[in-house]
C-alpha cells in the first residue's frame, strides 16, 4: 500500500520550528485556520503551517470533493481510508484538509481540483502553484458579505 502524501504522513504535533515569524496566506494576510473536524495540517493543529519538517508542503487548504478524493486515490494517495496510526480519520467530501501543493496541482491539471480557501492556504503554495490558478478555485467568504446579497 502506498503511503499517502497529503495527510496521513503528517509529522509531529508540536508545531513548526522554522522561526518566530507568523506564516502568511497566499493573499499576504495572516494564515487562518483550515479545519478542525477532522483536525488537519502537517502538525495536526488545524492550520496549513509549513515548517522545515514538512517536506511535502501541506500548504493548500482544500474543500475536498468526491472527484478530488477519487483522483488522489488513483495516484496512490488514499485520503479516504482511516489510518489511526497517523491520527488520520479518513476524509469525506466537504472536509477541509491541508493538501500537498504538488498533489493539488496534479488534480488541477486533470480537471478535478478541489475548491481552495485562500485565507487558509499557506503562501508557500505559491512556490508550486500560481495565485491565478488558486483564485480560479477560491471559495472564501469575504469579511463583508453585503456585496454578495
Amino acid at each position: 500500500m502506498a503511503v499517502p502524501t497529503s495527510g496521513p504522513t503528517s509529522g509531529p504535533t508540536s508545531g513548526p520550528t522554522s522561526g518566530p515569524s507568523p506564516e502568511l496566506n497566499v493573499l499576504g494576510g495572516p494564515l487562518e485556520p483550515c479545519g478542525t473536524d477532522p483536525m488537519t495540517g502537517f502538525y495536526r493543529d488545524g492550520s496549513c503551517s509549513c515548517g522545515d519538517e514538512d517536506i511535502g508542503l501541506h500548504a493548500v487548504c482544500a474543500v475536498v470533493t468526491e472527484e478530488f478524493l477519487e483522483q488522489q486515490r488513483s495516484i496512490g494517495n488514499d485520503l479516504v481510508t482511516p489510518m489511526p496510526e497517523f491520527a488520520f480519520p479518513g476524509l469525506e467530501a466537504g472536509d477541509r484538509w491541508c493538501v500537498v501543493a504538488v498533489r493539488w496541482l496534479e488534480a488541477y491539471r486533470e480537471g478535478v481540483a478541489a475548491p481552495v480557501v485562500l485565507a487558509s492556504t499557506n503562501a508557500r503554495a505559491l512556490e508550486v502553484i500560481p495565485l491565478s490558478v488558486l483564485k480560479e478555485h477560491a471559495v472564501d467568504v469575504p469579511p463583508d458579505v453585503s456585496g454578495l446579497i
